[in-house]
Parts: C-alpha cells; structure tokens; sequence
C-alpha cells in the first residue's frame, strides 16, 4: 500500500462509478450533489479557521504579512486570493503574497514535478525573508506535498505563525503548524483530480482567512468594501454608490467629495460625516488605525 491508498482525495468515488456513461445532466448533477458537502465539512473546521483570522490580524498588526505557499492548484487558488485584496481592500501588495511552486510560469502551465522540490519550499520563504512576524499558510489537498511540508518547517523554524489548510483527515501537514485546517472532503467525481471538491473548499476558506482579517482591521464599514481602489469606471461608481448610500448626499456630491479625497472612499467617507478637511479625516484615520466608526460615532 503507498501513501496515496491512504488518502480519501485518491479513492475513488462509487458515486460517479459509470461516469463515462453519464449524460450532460446526470453528470453536473452528481457534482452539484457532491459540492453541497463542502459547506458541511468546513462548518466543522470554523473554531480553527477563526484561530487563523485572529492569528493573521495579529501578525498584520506587527507589520507582518500572509504569505500563502502551493503548488499546483492549491497554490494557484493562494495566487488567486492574495491579488484580489489589493484591489478590493486597498493593501499593498507585499501584505498578502501568494507562493507557487514552479514560479510564475505554474500559474497556466502544469510543472507537476515543482510540488516535489522540497529544497524550493525553504529556499521560496528565505527569498521573501519571512520573519516571526508573518504568517505562512501551506495549501495542500493531499496534506503531503513535499515542497508545502518544507516551506511549513523552514517558516516555523523561523518563528512565523504557521497555518496548514489540508482535504484529508490527519495529514501530514497537521503536524508541523501552529493552526491545522483539515477539511476531509473525500474521493472526487473525478477520481483524485483535487481541483474539483477540495479545491473549491480551499478556495471558501482562504474567502474567509483574507475578508475576515481585512474586515477585522477595519478595512470595511458595515458590510461596504470602504477602502477599495476605484481604478476603473465601474469601481468609481461603485466608490460614488457607497458615499450616497451611507450619508445621503447626492450622487454631484459623493463624486466630489471622492475627487478631493483622491478616490480614497475611507477618507471621503468621514469628510462628508463630520465636515472634515481631506488632510483632517486622513489624520483621524491614523489615529484610529484606520477604522471609520470611532470617529463617526464618538
């Protein structure tokens, strides 16, 4: 037996046994039916993924970064979620850094053999000089991945809060961090092609770890995505939308007040809440780490 007769990822699923018989519809039912699982599953993993949130806040708050680390598509889903937060929340770019095993070309090409370099994992980390203050979340569907498991050790080593989100009850991975995500999503429609179920898994929790930590330094108000950058024209109009929205002014006035406040939606916000100058409500926003409702609501 190897170690991938081990693994619920790898079995196949008696579901789908005669799926090469399958008609259109009988096939994206049988994976819309295995799909409603998955909420189910992370349900059960909510007390860790929430550890995760306040340990990664906590890091951001020392000046550290999230660095997600993976290969395949598990490190593809990292890419994905790491550079939807610039745009969305405002970051900079090196606060949420995605890790791909293989580079940048494994991001539309398959460099299969990239997941087995377990020197790459530590040397990934020592050229983005991780630090204590940062935390490292290794994806792996299998829970095995050589180059995420030597990534996990080099970053824990280095002192960094370590984070493993695994598809497969107790993985390897679970062993080597700080906070184990385990989300035993089980044999795939297609036999062990993780990027259907685990994958789509995966992706809803890092949803959670990068909204939750965002929205928990205050980069939202209510549920308005406060400090995202309006670089297009749908954005400015969502940025405008938002203004009118949470003060009443009219849509002549929230554009203008975006203007002055350089499309920063945050800054325009308290302008028009409490009549400060741009150079004021940027100020009280320093003071207050950012977050709107202490000012508006002192």
């Amino acid at each position: 037996m190897t170690d991938l007769d081990r693994l619920a990822t790898e079995q196949p699923n008696p579901k789908s046994e005669r799926l090469d018989q399958m008609t259109a519809l009988e096939i994206v039912t049988l994976m819309n039916e295995e799909d409603a699982t998955i909420a189910g599953v992370i349900q059960k993993a909510l007390p860790n993924i929430a550890q995760a949130v306040e340990r990664i806040v906590e890091q951001f708050q020392r000046g550290g970064r999230l660095i997600y680390i993976g290969a395949g598509t598990s490190g593809r889903l990292g890419v994905l979620d790491a550079s939807e937060c610039p745009p969305t929340f405002g970051t900079d770019p090196e606060m949420l850094v995605a890790v791909l095993a293989g580079g940048a070309l494994a991001m539309t090409a398959a460099i299969e053999g990239a997941e087995d370099d377990i020197d790459a994992g530590s040397d990934d980390l020592i050229n983005l000089q991780v630090s204590e203050r940062d935390a490292v979340v290794g994806i792996t569907a299998s829970g095995r991945t050589p180059y995420v498991k030597q990534a996990l050790i080099h970053a824990r080593r280095l002192g960094a809060v370590t984070i493993a989100i695994a598809n497969n009850r107790g993985a390897e991975v679970s062993r080597l961090v700080d906070i184990a995500i385990e989300l035993p999503t089980g044999p795939e429609v297609l036999t062990g092609s993780t990027r259907l179920k685990a994958g789509t898994a995966q992706k809803m929790v890092l949803n959670m770890l990068s909204t939750a930590s965002m929205v928990l330094l205050g980069k939202t108000y209510k549920n308005l995505m406060i400090d995202l950058r309006p670089l297009n024209d749908k954005l400015i109009e969502r940025a405008r939308r938002m203004l009118m929205m949470l003060t009443g002014v009219s849509y002549a006035e929230a554009a203008q007040a975006l203007s002055t406040a350089d499309r920063q939606v945050k800054v325009a916000l308290v302008m028009l809440l409490t009549g400060m100058t741009a150079d004021e409500a940027r100020a009280r926003l320093r003071d207050t780490g950012g977050f709107v409702r202490p000012i508006i609501e002192k």
